[in-house]
């Protein structure tokens, strides 16, 4: 820890790795690019040093290829002295590297559900002396159809393990999940109200819809946005967003499900050495990408929920850095940002559009609704 220059722990990292050296379960939230990996990672690691090298007993589920291998990255730069190995386990790349880690017992295995079914299914992993289970992310794992898959996994897994919880939020449809498995977990909850950073400057700029592209090429003429991540609404709005960037000679590439693993790290790894100016991404990329120095993330279209605008907006202003969140806003998508602001608690502040100088900034009023009150009886 010393060599990787870490001085002082997280206010995450200093709640939840006590209660779990000491072998509690812990139910943990705290906003994304808090620490949590190694606020969960390194009391795993702790106890993994004093045990024999050759079986697997840590297991780390998470929703995105992109944060399996991250995590991963993670503890391995943690654990290079202790001989721990470290195995990644995640669909769109070859199963053959997989097999060999899980068959020679690499001590933790940080996995997507799916692809860590798969090798269930065909007897290549054995999960029987799991004896610490980490869910990361879970309410992605969520919302992204991932119950059943995790409910299927734990049934290969001992009854008597460590299992902790971390998450950038815990919705009340996840207390069920709690409850099935955590023990008396001790809760730490940094995260009560879902809010961005201190350090992140949000600006909305009202937009129609069929103008989006075109605000965005024009923010980009003056090079204040020199690193940006474009987050759009589907796969086809990537695609298209991406191509317009290009005929228009900007530096860009994009991510999402249906582009492989192997271009999804390409277009990662390129844009982090500084080869792209925009990395267009679905909502796949809006956890677990962890981009130093990265300047704006622009929402191209609202997200349908407001923790997912936290979740993207989170990739940047990491680690007390400073950013810039951009939303473009078009009439249809005001609904969303009344409720972003209300899970904020604060309204957002909207800038001049360009395209519009003289246009009003101020937001439009809310459409009143009416409902009939029920009779008395």
């Amino acid at each position: 820890m010393r060599q990787l220059g870490f001085t002082a722990p997280t206010p995450i990292q200093s709640l939840a790795i006590p209660p779990a050296l000491q072998g509690h379960d812990v139910l943990a939230s705290a906003e994304t690019g808090s620490g949590k990996s190694a606020a969960f990672g390194l009391p795993i690691l702790q106890r993994l040093a004093a045990q024999p090298r050759g079986t697997t007993r840590a297991l780390i589920l998470a929703p995105t290829r992109e944060l399996t291998e991250q995590i991963a990255k993670h503890l391995r730069a943690l654990a290079v002295q202790t001989g721990i190995k470290i195995a990644a386990v995640y669909g769109g790349v070859g199963f053959a590297p997989q097999v060999s880690a899980l068959r020679r017992g690499d001590d933790i295995v940080v996995a997507t559900p799916g692809r860590l079914l798969d090798h269930l299914q065909e007897g290549t992993a054995r999960l029987t002396a799991i004896e610490t289970l980490v869910l990361d992310e879970a309410d992605r794992m969520l919302d992204m159809g991932f119950l059943p898959s995790v409910r299927r996994i734990l049934r290969h897994l001992p009854g008597d393990r460590q299992t902790l919880f971390f998450s950038a939020t815990l919705p009340p449809a996840m207390s069920g999940l709690v409850k099935d498995m955590l023990h008396d977990p001790v809760r730490v909850e940094l995260a009560a109200k879902v809010a961005p950073v201190d350090t992140l400057t949000q600006t909305l700029y009202a937009v129609p819809q069929e103008r989006k592209t075109e605000l965005l090429l024009e923010l980009l003429k003056d090079g204040a946005i020199y690193s940006a991540i474009a987050f759009t609404r589907t796969k086809a709005r990537a695609d298209r967003l991406a191509a317009v960037l290009a005929r228009n000679n900007v530096p860009s590439d994009l991510i999402h499900g249906d582009r492989s693993q192997s271009q999804r790290t390409r277009a990662l790894e390129n844009f982090k050495r500084g080869k792209y100016r925009v990395l267009v991404a679905t909502d796949v990329a809006a956890r677990g990408i962890d981009i130093a120095d990265l300047g704006h993330v622009i929402n191209y279209d609202v997200p349908l929920a407001a923790e997912d605008y936290v979740h993207r907006i989170g990739r940047t202003a990491r680690a007390k850095a400073s950013g810039d969140a951009i939303t473009f806003v078009a009439p249809d998508e005001e609904p969303l940002i009344n409720q972003i602001e209300y899970v904020l608690g604060a309204p957002l502040a909207r800038s001049q559009n360009p395209l519009f100088p003289d246009a009003p900034v101020a937001r439009p009023k809310p459409r009143l609704v009416y409902r009939s009150r029920p009779r008395r009886r």
